[in-house]
């Protein structure tokens, strides 16, 4: 694993609840991942991971299964596992079939908006600009996966949700604690912001733009990445 800490992130040797194990290992660990506290290509020790947890083997192996299923990870037979090393190729194939898949949506959802329960969401978004303004990555993370698979859960498709939390899942997040240093972090949580306020107005041309913007930091300042006109 890096030795570097980013602010917000897990503390190495910080010990999990004693409630639902597998399930905060596995939340603890895609948090290190996305976040690239643990070294792509590194094989990692299963036991060392559950000692600086604080917990048994056999959740935090249950989780690394977990993990494995959502191409997070890589099994190493009787040495541990370790994250698979991302290229630009990878980022920009994420980007791309996310692109297919969440644009479309959320425009279809702006269609909906008088009937859809989308009000919830802006004051989600604002929780968003707010962990963003504060540096919690950690807290960030978390509320932007809420935000924008909460979205796409209210059209009503399993499917179309798990596919794109694993592709969330697949891409990496390493320039987010740059943006934290830099004070840049709040520009990328306000424009959850401007997506609602399109989403609201039933505005699916303003919708699709503002989010394929939003979805190409993904492959660009997101991921430590410079963005094309940067």
């Amino acid at each position: 694993m890096t030795t570097s800490h980013p602010a917000g992130a897990p503390a190495r040797g910080a010990q999990l609840k004693s409630v639902s194990l597998r399930q905060q290992a596995r939340e603890a660990l895609r948090t290190r991942i996305v976040l690239g506290q643990i070294e792509p290509g590194q094989v990692e020790s299963v036991i060392n991971v559950a000692a600086e947890l604080g917990v048994s083997v056999t959740p935090v192996r249950e989780a690394i299964m977990d993990l494995a299923n959502l191409g997070m990870v890589e099994v190493i037979r009787n040495r541990g596992f370790r994250v698979p090393v991302l290229t630009d190729h990878d980022l920009e194939e994420i980007f791309r079939v996310r692109t297919m898949l969440e644009v479309p949506a959320m425009v279809e959802l702006a269609g909906l908006a008088d009937r859809a329960p989308v009000a919830p969401f802006r004051q989600l978004a604002e929780q968003i600009t707010d962990a963003a303004r504060a540096g919690d990555l950690v807290a960030f993370l978390d509320l932007d996966r809420q935000f924008h698979l909460g979205l796409l859960e209210l059209l009503g498709n399993r499917r179309l949700v798990a596919m794109v939390g694993q592709l969330r899942d697949q891409a990496r997040m390493e320039g987010l604690q740059k943006l934290a240093d830099q004070g840049e972090l709040t520009q990328s949580g306000e424009e959850h912001l401007t997506i609602m306020d399109a989403i609201t107005a039933g505005d699916g041309e303003l919708t699709a733009t503002l989010m394929r913007r939003h979805l190409t930091h993904s492959r660009g300042i997101w991921a430590g990445r410079v963005e094309d006109g940067a």
